[in-house]
């Protein structure tokens, strides 16, 4: 069976809704992590990491809207809300730095007049913790993941 990615807050290929868009930068959003669930990781996972990301940001670098690692193999999902200090995330979870500034989830916000492309990714890793901190850039932890991946799922969403 494939490894998959689900949500009760986001539907594949469709608009991000209000309560994960950001608030600030012109927007009124709830700015709320979405809720995620996983199954079907690959044999030998020892926890997994969670990246949002956008390509479409004009950086020439894309844009990370939310990275958090260290997440035990024991559990396949994450409530709304867990990456914007709701409750939620397990104790052994760091949230990385986003292109924000800070570490946490920071929801859709892309310049007036432009579509953009939100993926959602959950990798399962062949490591129990990650050597990442709130510091950690996504670049950081996107190389931290390239070389402990035994599997990934993602779902991507839309949002202008």
């Amino acid at each position: 069976m494939a490894f998959i990615l689900k949500s009760s807050d986001l539907k594949d290929g469709e608009k991000m809704p209000n309560g994960q868009v950001f608030n600030g930068m012109g927007y009124e959003g709830d700015n709320l992590s979405p809720q995620l669930s996983w199954e079907n990781p690959p044999v030998g996972t020892k926890s997994f990491a969670i990246t949002c990301y956008d390509p479409d940001a004009p950086t020439g670098s894309g844009w990370w809207h939310w990275g958090v690692a260290n997440l035990p193999a024991s559990i396949s999902a994450l409530p709304t809300g867990a990456g914007s200090g709701k409750g939620g995330l397990p104790a052994s979870a760091v949230q990385t730095r986003t292109d924000f500034g800070k570490a946490g989830y920071g929801g859709a916000a892309p310049p007036e007049g432009e579509h953009h492309r939100y993926q959602f990714t959950v990798y399962a890793l062949d490591v129990d913790q990650l050597d990442v901190s709130e510091e950690s850039s996504g670049a950081y932890l996107g190389f931290n993941l390239h070389f402990h991946t035994l599997g990934k799922a993602s779902l991507t969403v839309i949002y202008s």
